[in-house]
């Protein structure tokens, strides 16, 4: 039996220049949730850990930034195994030459795809990235079929057929059957992926990025811990989150000034904002005191939030009178705003609010239109 956690994609030293001022912050977290991910290693009494490529950003890093995540991994104590991946490749000049990877006797940097014993009766075969852009499939070398320990392979690419990028280092969904791996942990993609077989057994998997990166990762912030009982058992696969940033895009149409105040004080009562980072999409129309409210909430992204953005490119100014209706195409156009004119003046309450919004939506329209 064997119980290991699958880690990838830290991306120590990225330029995060999509968070602004707060890059610097964010590159320090990624460093804190490194640590984090060794803890969990150690809590989880994992044999090994495997990190599966793209553990820098690029080549280019500073050399302190290579000795603190050499310093990271060699504080787990028990065997570490690495491969270089597409942003980190192994090439000359690499952060691979770092003599901080020499020091450290408990890493193990995987440089070329041969076999290789792990103790606990598992065989390893590493597949490490040499090239930037390949069009083949980095597994392809694996003949595994007739080794009776436990077989894990190592890869970092993508997945053939699926996405923008599966041409890159593309890597069969078949892949622990053809090569004959009990799992095959892979690298590349920053959400959290699971890769079932015909069987319905994952066998290989993506662990995503220990830390969001970005807007919009669906499932990133996790390790994967991975208990195999022994050769051609199904493994176990548990996600564990070690990341401690939210990243919410929110989008909102505002059309009055209780809108914009109540949107302030969602903002203000918001729990652990020195974790997130919000991005605020705004359409709609500027209220009378938008400004103001505006004005707020940016104070509050800059005083309280880990990082904040509003974007109010699609606010547009509340009509002042009803020019606006005289400009519409002469005809159903016309007499639909005029008709819901009146009905917002008059009626039942409820009736008047919807022909309110109606009236307001094709007034943006027509702006839209004009513009």
């Amino acid at each position: 039996m064997v119980r290991f956690l699958h880690t990838a994609d830290w991306q120590i030293g990225m330029q995060a220049g999509h968070v602004g001022k707060a890059a610097r912050k964010l590159r320090r977290c990624r460093l804190d949730v490194a640590r984090r991910v060794v803890e969990v290693a150690r809590g989880q009494d994992a044999d090994f850990i495997l990190v599966a490529g793209d553990t820098f950003e690029d080549n280019a890093v500073e050399g302190l930034l290579v000795q603190q995540v050499a310093d990271i991994l060699a504080a787990f104590g028990g065997p570490v195994y690495i491969i270089p991946g597409n942003h980190d490749l192994l090439a000359p000049g690499s952060v691979w030459e770092h003599p901080a990877w020499q020091e450290a006797g408990n890493i193990c940097l995987l440089k070329e795809p041969v076999p290789l014993e792990a103790g606990s009766g598992v065989t390893l075969y590493p597949c490490p990235v040499t090239e930037k852009y390949c069009r083949a499939d980095p597994t392809a070398w694996i003949e595994a079929a007739g080794n009776r320990r436990i077989c894990i392979g190592l890869a970092h690419g993508s997945l053939e057929g699926v996405g923008a990028d599966s041409d890159e280092l593309p890597i069969s969904r078949q892949a622990p059957g053809l090569r004959g791996l009990d799992y095959l942990a892979l690298g590349h993609w920053h959400s959290t992926f699971l890769v079932e077989g015909p069987d319905g057994v994952a066998r290989m998997a993506y662990c995503g990025t220990h830390e969001t990166t970005r807007f919009g990762e669906r499932d990133s912030g996790n390790v994967l811990m991975v208990q195999i009982e022994g050769r051609g058992e199904p493994p176990v696969i548990a996600p564990l989150r070690t990341g401690i940033l939210t990243w919410e895009k929110v989008a909102l149409t505002l059309r009055s000034n209780d809108d914009y105040r109540d949107l302030v004080r969602q903002v203000e009562n918001r729990p652990a904002a020195d974790r997130t980072l919000l991005w605020l999409v705004l359409e709609g129309l500027l209220a009378p005191e938008a400004s103001i409210h505006l004005k707020r909430l940016e104070q509050l992204l800059e005083a309280r939030f880990f990082y904040g953005r509003v974007d109010d490119g699609g606010l547009v100014p509340s009509p002042q009178d009803q020019e606006w209706i005289e400009a519409l195409p002469a005809g159903y156009l016309q007499q639909a705003a005029r008709k819901l004119l009146e009905q917002a003046a008059a009626g039942e309450q409820r009736r008047r609010q919807v022909a309110r919004m109606a009236l307001e939506e094709l007034y943006m329209i027509a702006r839209e239109v004009g513009a």
